[in-house]
């Protein structure tokens, strides 16, 4: 039994239909990247998994159970399935510890001091004990980043979905942020929508190449990057190589 599975999810907003019919698996400790163009469905997708956006046809089961049914209690599929934001969406009036300790106490309903503990402790895994007590406003990019990462970390998820989490980053802070994610390859599942191609092709356990609300091909990044059976993925994939130049470890 997958830990996450997506069967015919559909999705329309007005009469742009942006999903038509997307079906995957992930398995426990998992990273699969998805990569296609802008405006292919890919965020909404991953907003389709988290519910922020119900599928309008579909099935979605997480460990076997159905999260898409009537009954589904959100809230708590929601501690479930972690998610980083493309533009952090931080509390701004909040520090980098509250952050990340306030959805222990509302949602999980942890005592105050055990909660700041616990984020203290995922703030230290992405590098950033020093700066807990500072506001997201003190904070470069890259550090909003790792912070909306050690939030997702601190509800025990069983997969985290990144939605292009460094795409709002200048180009000498994503790094940082992408070693956190190589950090938790395995140890946490990944759904990773992105354009780092070096990320995709080192950590991804499968990538999947989507166009038009379609997945066009999946494949190890081995097969994708050496050997694509769809004209499209090849053009796709040359486009980014062109684009950014060889890619090197790490992205």
């Amino acid at each position: 039994m997958p830990m996450l599975e997506c069967k015919n999810i559909h999705k329309s907003y007005g009469d742009l239909e942006v999903l038509k019919g997307i079906s995957l698996t992930m398995e426990k400790g998992e990273t699969k990247v998805i990569i296609g163009t802008s405006g292919t469905g890919k965020s909404t997708l991953l907003r389709c998994i988290n519910l922020l956006h119900p599928p309008d046809q579909g099935q979605i089961w997480l460990e076997g159970k159905e999260i898409t049914g009537k009954r589904a209690d959100i809230n708590q599929i929601r501690q479930k399935i972690g998610f980083v934001f493309q533009d952090f969406n931080l509390f701004n009036h909040l520090t980098a510890l509250r952050n990340v300790s306030i959805g222990l106490e509302k949602v999980k309903g942890m005592e105050k001091e055990d909660a700041q503990k616990r984020a203290l402790a995922e703030l230290e895994k992405v590098g950033l004990k020093k700066q807990a007590d500072q506001y997201p406003a003190q904070l470069s990019g890259g550090q909003k980043q790792r912070v909306g990462i050690a939030r997702a970390l601190a509800m025990d998820p069983l997969v985290i979905l990144f939605d292009e989490p460094t795409s709002a980053l200048d180009p000498e802070l994503i790094g940082d942020v992408l070693d956190v994610m190589k950090s938790l390859a395995h140890k946490v599942a990944m759904l990773v929508v992105t354009h780092e191609m070096g990320f995709a092709r080192n950590v991804a356990d499968e990538i999947i190449f989507m166009e038009g609300g379609y997945i066009v091909e999946s494949g190890t990044p081995s097969k994708m990057f050496r050997n694509p059976k769809h004209k499209r993925t090849k053009e796709f994939l040359g486009k980014i190589a062109t684009l950014y130049g060889e890619e090197k470890e790490g992205g």
